[in-house]
């Protein structure tokens, strides 16, 4: 029997010569598997035709983008995921979803090895590679790019000589990777740190410098789950997606920074993700109202590890899962609604609303009605603050 490889496709020339590549330097039969995780462009069928005129055997296309939506892009919102405070983990949240319909359609097909269009230089690599190691560890992976120097000069040439139906244009001067949940550019003048980014770089989102009348927005969450837009009923993805638009109309939710890769170098990256920003701010918010403070200050230690363990690639690990189970548990009370206000690149909360709000306002008041007891607080202070003192007297006596 032949043996069969599954090639993650996107439909661009890299992965389109991986086909017949793969096939003059394995002997193997291609199966291209595309997965919709709302990155847009060109029609799935349309997708679907090239990669079997291009030589694989079989080709499968899944729209994917409520998955994505409910098991991926919702567990970072609960975890108020930001890599380094930062990035919402565009990339790195699509790749888990993709391993898992890659591994699906290795199964289907008896397919020993899978294939990816990674460099040797990035993080995709590692996402890759450990997520299918993880749910198959029986399956093995190649990338052409990496494990066979098909640089783009080279590409393009088998491409000719081949007649493969795909334009051989000039790259972009960006290298971009995007999906509903937002949009990563790098590469070209962008990896000169000194230089600015140019409007061109965007998509996503409009100049926040542009004059324009102020967007104000209601987001309702249960349990952590953004559930409504101004009183709206919506999924997550529809969500997501009505966020992207309002929210970068208005130029939320650009990021330029330079971050650490697993693989030890530091890379300059420009992001966008304007509903992702503006529904972790939002619930960022309304969890300060409805968390209490002890489980509150701990969150915030797992959502730092849960971040980076996202983004290194260890979505299906076991501590990754454990650590699902305790964000789960911290967003049980986190029902509500919030009101934003979207301008000039901001996502300001205005307002708060809950049932399950821990804000007492005769505790919290200094005018009239106000029921705190403030004769306590000189004893709690010489308790709490015994230990230091203590210490301090030794200090001084040394």
């Amino acid at each position: 029997m032949t043996e069969r490889v599954v090639l993650a496709y996107s439909g661009g020339l890299d992965t389109s010569v991986a086909i017949g590549w793969i096939a003059e330097e394995t002997g193997a039969e291609v199966i291209a598997v595309a997965v919709d995780v709302g990155q847009g462009g060109e029609d799935l069928d349309v997708i679907r035709k090239r990669a079997l005129a291009c030589g694989a055997v079989e080709a499968e296309v899944a729209d994917a983008k409520d998955e994505f939506a409910e098991e991926y892009c919702l567990p970072a919102i609960k975890a108020n995921a930001l890599y380094m405070d930062r990035y919402p983990l565009v990339s790195a949240l699509s790749r888990p979803v993709i391993v898992k319909h890659l591994v699906a359609a290795a199964r289907q097909h008896g397919a020993g090895t899978v294939a990816h269009g990674c460099t040797g230089k990035g993080n995709d690599q590692v996402r890759f590679e450990a997520g299918i190691s993880s749910l198959a560890p029986d399956l093995t992976c190649i990338a052409p790019v990496r494990d066979y120097a098909m640089t783009r000069d080279r590409a393009i040439a088998f491409c000719e000589a081949k007649g493969l139906p795909i334009a051989t244009t000039r790259k972009s001067p960006y290298s971009i990777d995007q999906n509903v949940f937002g949009r990563a550019v790098e590469t070209g003048f962008l990896e000169d740190i000194w230089n600015a980014p140019i409007e061109d770089v965007y998509d996503y989102t409009s100049d926040p410098a542009t004059p324009r009348e102020a967007d104000e927005v209601i987001i309702t969450f249960e349990k952590g789950v953004p559930v409504a837009i101004d009183g709206e009923p919506v999924t997550v993805l529809q969500a997501v997606q009505r966020l992207n638009e309002r929210a970068g109309a208005q130029g939320v939710g650009r990021i330029d920074m330079v971050e650490d890769r697993l693989v030890g170098i530091k890379s300059r990256e420009v992001y966008e993700a304007p509903g992702a920003i503006a529904l972790i701010t939002a619930h960022q918010e309304l969890e300060s109202v409805t968390v209490e403070r002890e489980l509150a200050r701990y969150k915030r230690q797992v959502e730092q590890r849960w971040g980076e363990l996202v983004y290194d690639g260890l979505w299906f690990s076991p501590l990754k899962r454990a650590l699902d189970g305790f964000i789960a548990e911290a967003n049980e009370q986190v029902s509500g609604e919030i009101r934003m206000t979207l301008h000039g690149g901001r996502a300001v909360v205005t307002g708060r609303k809950s049932r399950q709000s821990l804000y007492d306002f005769n505790l919290a008041t200094y005018d009239t009605g106000d029921t705190f007891d403030q004769s306590l607080s000189k004893g709690f202070i010489e308790i709490f603050g015994m230990s230091s003192k203590i210490a301090a007297k030794r200090d001084l006596r040394q």
